[in-house]
């Protein structure tokens, strides 16, 4: 993952982050607020020797006191020196619960000792650290071996009496919080980045280019009303939606693909999108002039009749099995230089209808007579069907649902395509976020439209629909005539959709 991967993972999951950082602060606040404040006091006792003070001597007992601070520092915790605290002070706890509260230490090379206590009650830390002061200092010479004049050499003195602390030194509130916060952070961190690696859908281009290996030729946002208006270049062409389908529109004549320009666009999965995106496009480019033919090659579930708005009842499923010619039953439409040849009856056999003979024809008079060949096709999991269609066009072009589509599921496609020896022209990636990270004007630049890029219309015509003006009908390609393509149609049925 490169820094910019770590940008997109962190705006992206930026709520759960900031959540999980508040449930580590609100972890550290409560913890750090229901702890009973503990105070510490700490005495300190000097270790000596008594010598008869010439200088071996004294350097042979402070070597003789340094030898033996560890072991007085032990003694410190032990009973017969808490015994006689416990008692004065009318504690109520053994020798063993009075240790857990107290630490002692002997800094390096010195003969003095700490003696820090821990309590709720300042004063009492305090009174119970003197008291365990003067109660080592007592204990230590009676276990010490007798000198000869029957006293003890060494001989503990305190030289610094404990005093009652003003600020508890526990629970650290600060620090605590700093804590919170920082492992509130790194756990949100964490899932995001764990999120994402263990996140195998497909939202990207360049997630799409990894596996497809092929150009990306477009980006189509999100609608959410993409079901009630699914012919946005008809419905709403100054649009920033219809304004990507002219992009794709664009980049498709780009393509070098040997001559011709017969395409099958399919999808992975159902719901991708493929068929409202094989309109929009037909339709986009039949505005800037091509002469388009827009066959509905999906013989199992064909949308592209229900979205035109024509009748489908009869079309490339009778031109196969040769009940009528495809003259007959190709309609142009929108007054533009478009004509659709609907899916007709559902047969038995899609798969076969698509692989004959017939159906290689029919698309070699339609390359040789229109600009542009467009079929709508199954997706290639379910069904085979779009994988043998691709054989017999120039190549295929592959819609890819951001968000929804696995790579699974995308390398699946594309070996579907590469099993039977079609050309994969390129991929779309449709419903594509518009706000996020990964959002359509973030990772296209189509930025423009939500900057006023759209005509301004009358102050009387805001409001009301506009209805399209009537286009003079094109004239229908020679070779349709030849096939019985009856081009002298009425022109307001060519120029209304809804015929």
């Amino acid at each position: 993952m490169e820094l910019r991967d770590y940008i997109r993972v962190l705006r992206k999951n930026w709520l759960a982050i900031v959540v999980l950082t508040l449930v580590g602060l609100g972890a550290a606040a409560g913890y750090s607020l229901t702890r009973t404040p503990m105070y510490e006091s700490s005495s300190t006792v000097f270790v000596s020797t008594q010598t008869a003070g010439t200088a071996a001597e004294l350097q042979q007992g402070s070597t003789f006191t340094q030898a033996r601070i560890n072991t007085y520092v032990g003694v410190a915790t032990t009973p017969i020196v808490l015994n006689p605290v416990i008692a004065e002070l009318d504690l109520g706890v053994t020798a063993t619960e009075l240790a857990r509260s107290i630490t002692v230490v002997a800094p390096l090379s010195s003969t003095l000792i700490d003696l820090t206590v821990e309590h709720s009650d300042p004063v009492q830390a305090a009174a119970i650290s003197n008291a365990i002061a003067a109660s080592l200092a007592t204990a230590v010479p009676q276990i010490e071996p007798e000198s000869a004049d029957g006293t003890s050499p060494v001989r503990l003195t305190r030289v610094k009496d404990a005093q009652p602390a003003l600020a508890p030194a526990s629970p650290n509130v600060p620090l605590n919080l700093a804590l919170g916060v920082l492992v509130g952070l790194a756990i949100g961190i964490g899932i995001a980045v764990l999120r994402t690696v263990l996140d195998n859908r497909v939202r990207t281009p360049r997630d799409a280019e990894q596996i497809t290996s092929a150009p990306s030729l477009g980006a189509i946002a999100y609608d959410a009303k993409a079901k009630e208006r699914p012919l946005i270049v008809h419905a709403d062409p100054l649009s920033p939606r219809a304004e990507s389908f002219r992009a794709l529109r664009t980049n498709l004549q780009f393509l070098d693909m040997g001559g011709r320009a017969s395409f099958v666009i399919t999808s992975s999965i159902p719901s991708e999108g493929k068929s409202s995106t094989t309109i929009n496009l037909a339709i986009a480019l039949a505005d800037a002039g091509k002469k388009v033919a827009l066959i509905d090659c999906d013989l199992r579930k064909p949308k592209v009749a229900e979205y035109l708005g024509i009748e489908g009842g009869v079309g490339l499923t009778d031109v196969l099995i040769g009940r009528v010619r495809v003259g007959d039953v190709m309609l142009p439409w929108g007054g533009r230089s478009l004509f659709v040849l609907p899916a007709g009856k559902i047969p038995p056999n899609p798969s076969e209808l698509l692989g004959s003979k017939q159906m290689k024809t029919l698309l070699e008079v339609l390359e040789r007579d229109f600009d542009v060949v467009l079929c709508d096709a199954p997706p290639l999991l379910p069904v085979t069907d779009a994988a043998v269609l691709g054989r017999a066009t120039s190549g295929a072009i592959l819609i890819a649902s951001a968000g929804k589509v696995t790579r699974h599921q995308l390398e699946g496609a594309v070996e579907a395509l590469h099993t039977v020896g079609a050309k994969l022209a390129g991929f779309v990636m449709s419903m594509v976020p518009t706000r996020g990270p990964d959002s359509y004007y973030n990772a296209y630049g189509y930025g423009y439209g939500g900057y006023g890029y759209v005509q301004e219309q009358p102050k009387a015509a805001r409001g009301r629909k506009r209805k399209a003006p009537l286009a003079t009908v094109p004239a229908a390609p020679a070779g349709l005539d030849e096939l019985g393509f009856d081009s002298r149609r009425d022109a307001r049925s060519a120029a209304d959709p809804s015929n």
